[in-house]
């Protein structure tokens, strides 16, 4: 499975608006970050303020913020709002039915139930559990151990 760029850009501004949710943010700033063109960015940014993720302000200080809490915002609604399809082989196209194996495959099953899959394990996503730092973890300490007669430690 292979995410459009359409759908990286989005995840990517969901991402740095996550960061910097201390204040207004403008498209360049993402694409400068990014290194993509501000046009294809304001594409994604519009579509994304038409499904309410991210608030546009207008005006000589205005920006981009989120437009629902990290919590509220689910990876795999975002995934699907700007997937245009989730085509694996040309068997997935209703159009196409030439195909020679049709009666006897099951190519089209088995990829479909994959694609369900990765959606499921997106929808268990949120934008805020994305965006958690795993916990750095600390080797514990070695045990000092006390030398039995005079108390004191072991080398």
């Amino acid at each position: 499975m292979r995410l459009t760029t359409y759908t990286d850009y989005a995840l990517r501004t969901l991402m740095y608006l996550a960061v910097n949710r201390d204040r207004l943010v403008t498209i360049q700033d993402i694409a400068d970050l990014h290194g993509i063109a501000k046009n294809h960015l304001t594409k994604v940014v519009h579509q994304l303020g038409l499904l309410g993720l991210v608030e546009t302000i207008r005006g000589r200080n205005g920006g981009l913020r989120l437009g629902r809490e990290p919590a509220e915002i689910n990876i795999g609604e975002v995934v699907r709002s700007t997937e245009t399809d989730f085509f694996m082989a040309e068997c997935f196209d209703a159009d196409n039915v030439g195909c020679a194996y049709s009666a006897a495959c099951t190519l089209k099953g088995v990829l479909g139930e994959a694609t369900a899959a990765y959606l499921r394990v997106l929808d268990g996503v949120t934008l805020e559990i994305l965006m958690k730092k795993p916990a750095v973890r600390t080797p514990p300490a070695k045990p000092i151990r006390l030398h039995a007669r005079a108390g004191t430690p072991d080398a």
